[in-house]
């Protein structure tokens, strides 16, 4: 098992706020930035914005998750 950072995009899941003359940027309910100019966004750490898409740079597990080594299933034991 490890991890590995992946892009995820979350265009559709980002939403925009009006609040004293500017434009912030929400995912859900967690405030992850603002509106600078047009195309130009000040985003959170793990956050960025490529080619008019917004991505959450997450840890992802890849890898298999073994709980139990050297078992033999002939025999019946773990």
């Amino acid at each position: 098992m490890s991890f590995e950072k992946q892009r995820l995009d979350i265009t559709d899941r980002v939403i925009g706020k009006f609040a004293e003359g500017q434009l912030n940027l929400y995912l859900e309910e967690e405030k992850i930035g603002q509106m600078v100019s047009e195309n130009n966004f000040d985003l959170k750490a793990g956050y960025e914005f490529q080619k008019s898409r917004f991505y959450q740079l997450s840890d992802v597990v890849t890898g298999s998750d073994q709980k139990y080594v050297d078992c033999d299933d002939e025999n019946g034991w773990c």
